[in-house]
C-alpha cells in the first residue's frame, strides 16, 4: 500500500517539529521555486510562519516546470502577487491533515482561500481521498495532484505534504459547466438568462445534466418557453448548501428543497445515487461557489414522484412523450475555453479511480479563476 511506502518519511518528519523556513531549505531541491514564490507574498509567509494547525499543499520544482510548459501565459500568474497570493492560499488547509486522512471515503478541507475568489462559507474546498492506492488531492475541474512526500512538520502544530502537480483552482460554475463537456447545460442557462445569477450564488449544489440526459428529452426542448426552462433549471439548484457525495450517501433517502421551490428526493442504492430518477455519474466536482453532481437524467419538477430502477443501465426519462435527438441541444454558440476531462472516482470509494490526462489548454492551471477574480 502506498501509505505503508511513505510511512518511514512521515516517521523522520515527526522526529522534532522545525520551522517552515528550515522546512523549505531542507528541501530547496525540491521546493526551490516554491520558495522564490513565496518571497513574492511577505505578508502570506508571515501568515504561514506564524500560523497554528494548518496544512501546507506544497507543489513540487517539477509541477511548477509542468505548469509552464503546458501553458506559458502561467508565467503571468508569477508576476501577479494578488493572484499569486490567491493561488498560495488555495494550497494551504485549515486543520492538520496528516496522510493518514487520505482513505477511499474522500474528505473535503478548506483552505484559506476564500472572496472574492471563491464564494464558498469557510473557504474554498479541495478534496482528499486514495485513489488506485495513492494519496490524491482533486481540485479544480476535479483535476488530480498526488502526495510525493508526506508528513513534513513545522512549528506549531503544522503540516506540509509536497505533491505532483500546481493544484487548479475552481473556476466559476459557468466557465467549469463549459469546459468539462456540460454544454447543454451552460448553453440552456444562457437561454434562461440565468448563468449570472447562478454564478453570483454562494454555497450552492447543482445537479447537473450531461448532454447526453439533454439529448435525451430533445424533442422537447423546442417547445419550452424560457420561464419553463429556468424553472426547469431552478429545479437542479439546492441553494446555501453544499452537499458533497459523503453526506448525500449518508442516508438511504432524504428530501431537499431546491431553487425552484419543489423537493428532489436523494436515494442511496449500495454504491449507486439517485436524485428522483437520475443516476449521478460524477460526483463532487468543485467550482467557485460549491459543488456539482452530473446526471445522466434531466430532472422534471412536474415530476417529483419519478423513481429510479437501479439495476437498469439507462434510466428512462423523466419527461413523457419525448424522443431523443441526435446534436446536444441548446449548444449553438456555446465554444468551451479548454478542455478539461474530470477524474473519474467511484462514489462509494470502492474500486479503481480512472486519472484522465492534464490536457493543454489549461488555462493559467492554478490560477485562472483568481485572475479573473482579481482583476
Amino acid at each position: 500500500m502506498y501509505l505503508r511506502h511513505l510511512l518511514p518519511l512521515g516517521l523522520v518528519a515527526y522526529g522534532s517539529a522545525q520551522s517552515l523556513t528550515a522546512i523549505l531549505t531542507q528541501n530547496n531541491a525540491t521546493l526551490s521555486t516554491l520558495t522564490s514564490l513565496l518571497q513574492l507574498v511577505p505578508d502570506l509567509v508571515q501568515t504561514l510562519s506564524t500560523a497554528q494547525n494548518i496544512t501546507i499543499l506544497a507543489p513540487s520544482n517539477t509541477a511548477f516546470s509542468d505548469l509552464l510548459s503546458r501553458n506559458p501565459r502561467s508565467a503571468e500568474l508569477m508576476t501577479n502577487p494578488r493572484a499569486l497570493s490567491g493561488v498560495l492560499q488555495f494550497h494551504v488547509l485549515s486543520g492538520q491533515f496528516p496522510s493518514t486522512d487520505f482513505t477511499t471515503t474522500p474528505i473535503f478541507p478548506s483552505t484559506l482561500l476564500s472572496t472574492p475568489f471563491a464564494n464558498v462559507t469557510g473557504g474554498q474546498k479541495v478534496q482528499f481521498t486514495l485513489l488506485n492506492e495513492t494519496a490524491t488531492i482533486l481540485s479544480g475541474y476535479k483535476q488530480p495532484a498526488s502526495v510525493i512526500t508526506p508528513d513534513l512538520t513545522f512549528d506549531g502544530n503544522n503540516t506540509l505534504h509536497i505533491i505532483s502537480t500546481v493544484l487548479t483552482v475552481p473556476a466559476p460554475l459557468s466557465q467549469t459547466l463549459l469546459n468539462t463537456n456540460l454544454t447543454s447545460l451552460s448553453g440552456a442557462l444562457a437561454t434562461a438568462r440565468l448563468t449570472d445569477g447562478v454564478n453570483s450564488l454562494s454555497d450552492l449544489t447543482l445537479f447537473a445534466p450531461s448532454n447526453d440526459a439533454f439529448r435525451a428529452i430533445g424533442s422537447a426542448v423546442g417547445t419550452l418557453s424560457n420561464n419553463d426552462l429556468a424553472n426547469i433549471l431552478g429545479y437542479h439548484l439546492i441553494p446555501s448548501r453544499v452537499l458533497f457525495s459523503p453526506e448525500l450517501l449518508s442516508q438511504d433517502q432524504m428530501v431537499l428543497m431546491t431553487l425552484q421551490g419543489g423537493n428532489l428526493t436523494i436515494r442511496r442504492d449500495g454504491s449507486q445515487l439517485f436524485v428522483n430518477s437520475a443516476r449521478v455519474v460524477l460526483g463532487d466536482v468543485l467550482v467557485g461557489n460549491g459543488v456539482v453532481h452530473v446526471l445522466d437524467n434531466v430532472l422534471n419538477p412536474s415530476n417529483t414522484a419519478a423513481t429510479p430502477d437501479p439495476a437498469a443501465p439507462t434510466q428512462a426519462p423523466a419527461f413523457s412523450g419525448v424522443s431523443p435527438v441526435a446534436d446536444a441541444p441548446f449548444t449553438s454558440g456555446i465554444i468551451p475555453t479548454a478542455t478539461f476531462v474530470p477524474v473519474t472516482v467511484p462514489l462509494n470509494g470502492a474500486g479503481k479511480g480512472a486519472f484522465a490526462a492534464l490536457p493543454t489548454g489549461v488555462m493559467l492551471a492554478a490560477g485562472a479563476a483568481v485572475l479573473a477574480a482579481g482583476m
